[in-house]
């Protein structure tokens, strides 16, 4: 041995080996962490949404899915799961655009139960907005209402006869049954245009008196607009004024959408189920 070897060190009584982590550990830990990954891309970047009810006919289609992105409007507990309160009021709070397809907490029902809606934003915060002969009025002035080519969409296991009243229910040139209805195009001040619905003369829909868009609120309707329970209706009919704080996020893009024809157990059905060619589009 030479004067710089070092010798081993000696075992002390206290010194232990380290067991060695278990597999199942090491899995736990990884899926606790990627659960935290998933749970904050989710409240704060982007969150799936699906289409349950045809009130956003003719952009969305029951069955349709979609991303929203959630920093547009800022941040509040709705933003969260299950709106955990762990967000006081509003962060980073902005007001959406005359327009924009939003989705948001709905008021609660009678069992204090609420679900996530989507709609088009109409009226901000100081809007006066009215519904004459089905035609919107803001502030005042008409917003134009432009007829187009009748809307059609075919029968499906999820827009079945129950969702098509029957006076609209017809066959297309291949003899398969379809829904047809009147479609317009409105254009919001601005130049922001959509496609909106009209199955005919509602006066409780299309016949309304002033309302005012109160501070920290929008004033929303879908675009299905003879089917839509929206600010034109006070819950449990509709949703009221939405409240900012509310908005969970903005609709950005559709990235699937199902006819209501598959099966779980049939894996080759959720291919012919798809509605491919309405995959990727925007808002």
């Amino acid at each position: 041995m030479t004067d710089t070897d070092t010798p081993p060190a000696a075992a002390t009584p206290d010194s232990k080996p380290k067991k060695p982590r278990s597999e199942a550990a090491d899995t736990a830990i990884f899926l606790l962490k990627l659960a935290v990954v998933v749970l904050l891309f989710r409240s704060f970047i982007f969150s799936p949404f699906s289409i349950p009810s045809q009130s956003m006919l003719p952009r969305l289609y029951i069955g349709d899915y979609l991303f929203i992105s959630k920093w547009n409007y800022g941040y509040s507990r709705h933003s969260l799961p299950l709106s955990v309160p762990l967000i006081p009021g509003r962060i980073f709070g902005r007001d959406p655009t005359r327009g924009d397809v939003v989705v948001f907490r709905g008021p609660p029902d009678q069992n204090g139960h609420a679900n996530d809606v989507i709609k088009r934003v109409i009226g901000l915060p100081g809007d006066m907005i009215q519904m004459r002969n089905g035609q919107v009025i803001l502030n005042g002035t008409a917003i134009p209402k432009e007829r187009v080519a009748d809307f059609t969409i075919p029968l499906t296991p999820n827009y079945s006869g129950l969702e098509c009243p029957p006076e609209f229910q017809q066959v297309d040139a291949a003899g398969k049954p379809i829904c047809r209805y009147q479609r317009f195009r409105e254009t919001l001040p601005g130049g922001k245009a959509y496609f909106v619905l009209d199955r005919g003369e509602r006066p409780v829909a299309d016949e309304t008196s002033i309302y005012s868009v109160p501070a920290g609120h929008v004033f929303v309707m879908g675009d299905n607009r003879d089917d839509s329970g929206d600010s034109r209706f006070e819950p449990p009919q509709g949703m009221g004024m939405v409240p900012m704080e509310r908005i969970e996020g903005k609709a950005v893009v559709s990235f699937f959408s199902t006819d209501g024809s598959a099966s779980w157990i049939l894996p080759w059905t959720w291919f012919t189920a798809a509605r491919w060619s309405r995959i990727g589009e925007g808002f």
